[in-house]
């Protein structure tokens, strides 16, 4: 357990010197809109060692060797650990090997678990019962901290196995683009704007409307942004969805609209129904287009879309990889309807195992057959 700066110098000087090092967080975000960091876990070859942030104030040894770019920092899932040290450090540690992400062109089922993987790749079975747990309390009990360091004891072996079966297959480079975009800064950046999209039952709104949401949205993530609140907690996406086919026009408008005297505070009314006005006086032009991939594509697509899902089958079964993470049924049938730009199937490895056969078909440059009960692609 390291607590103190001195401690955590000594540790980074050895980590410089390691090809890989293996990273882990516990955090608690219940109550807050960024992330709690409260534990740091990292191996090297010769162990592991948990940092403790919340004793420690100065934790910029740590940052050192996760903006290294000799030192590979190996994470399982590690979007949320990733935004962490973003929003502390103000860059993104780079580069990066996701074990979930490699298990999936290993063979291994969609959003596999890192004890799935320590208990196939490794041998050992690991103890989970702290997953739901208080990390911020301290002293930390006996098991916390074997549990924290469980987290991370196993992650180096387990990356060298993913590692030598991928390159074996020649699939290495494949994940380089998943990679890549979790080492970019834009991935992280919260833009308000852009929150709308991601309300529930959105949908159903006019383009109006949307405008409405989008400019309610955007207030609510910057107050909980300020509050450092959850979002819900200061209103929720059914008030949100509420206010936006309402539209009002006056607090006791407002006021009336369920679940919203619940949660909004009286003194941020009048900037909530700003929001409305200046979205309310919008030009036509500047109204939001609701994003395709969220509506429902015409009914003729869903011939093309069950020849899809039958060559995606195909090729996910020869590749050894899940059907699910090879295409969604949603990404197929996007795809079939026409949107085509910045499509997840058509970059990467998706591109090179499926996707371009999958243009090919919907453009009728290649057919499918069944032949002796086989299923065959033909190039016309």
């Amino acid at each position: 357990m390291l607590s103190t700066t001195e401690d955590l110098a000594e540790f980074a000087d050895r980590a410089r010197s390691a090809p890989a090092i293996g990273l882990d967080t516990e955090f608690m975000r219940e109550k807050t809109y960024f992330p709690r960091l409260c534990l740091v876990q990292l191996s090297l070859a010769d162990g592991t060692v948990i940092v403790d942030p919340l004793a420690i104030g100065d934790l910029s040894p740590l940052f050192s060797v996760l903006r290294d770019t000799k030192i590979v920092k190996v994470l399982h899932a590690g979007t949320q650990d990733l935004e962490i040290f973003y929003r502390l450090m103000g860059t993104t540690a780079a580069p990066i090997f996701d074990t979930q992400l490699a298990a999936n062109l290993a063979g291994f089922p969609q959003q596999t678990g890192y004890a799935t993987l320590v208990k196939d790749l490794v041998g050992v079975q690991l103890d989970k019962a702290d997953t739901f747990t208080d990390w911020a309390r301290r002293p930390l009990t006996k098991a916390q901290v074997e549990y924290a360091h469980d987290d991370v004891r196993y992650l180096l072996p387990v990356y060298e196995k993913l590692k030598g079966s991928l390159q074996r297959d020649e699939r290495i480079e494949w994940l380089q683009e998943d990679f890549d975009r979790l080492a970019d800064v834009a991935f992280f950046e919260v833009v308000p704007e852009e929150q709308w999209r991601r309300l529930k039952r959105v949908s159903g709104l006019n383009r109006r409307q949307l405008a409405v949401a989008r400019a309610v949205a955007a207030w609510r993530e910057r107050e909980a942004q300020r509050k450092d609140t959850p979002k819900r907690w200061v209103l929720s996406d059914e008030s949100i969805v509420e206010i936006a086919r309402r539209m009002p026009a006056a607090a006791e408008d407002l006021a009336a609209i369920r679940g919203v005297p619940d949660k909004l505070a009286r003194r941020s009314y009048g900037a909530v129904l700003q929001a409305v006005t200046e979205a309310r006086a919008l030009p036509d032009d500047a109204l939001p287009i609701l994003d395709r991939r969220r509506r429902r594509p015409a009914q003729d697509t869903d011939g093309a879309v069950d020849l899809m899902v039958a060559l995606v089958r195909l090729r996910a079964r020869e590749h050894g990889v899940a059907m699910p993470i090879l295409a969604s049924r949603d990404e197929l049938e996007r795809l079939a309807a026409g949107d085509r730009e910045a499509h997840a199937l058509l970059e990467g490895w998706r591109r090179k195992i499926v996707g371009e056969e999958l243009l090919a078909l919907l453009d009728g440059r290649l057919t499918l057959r069944v032949k002796d009960g086989v299923l065959e692609v033909r190039k016309r």
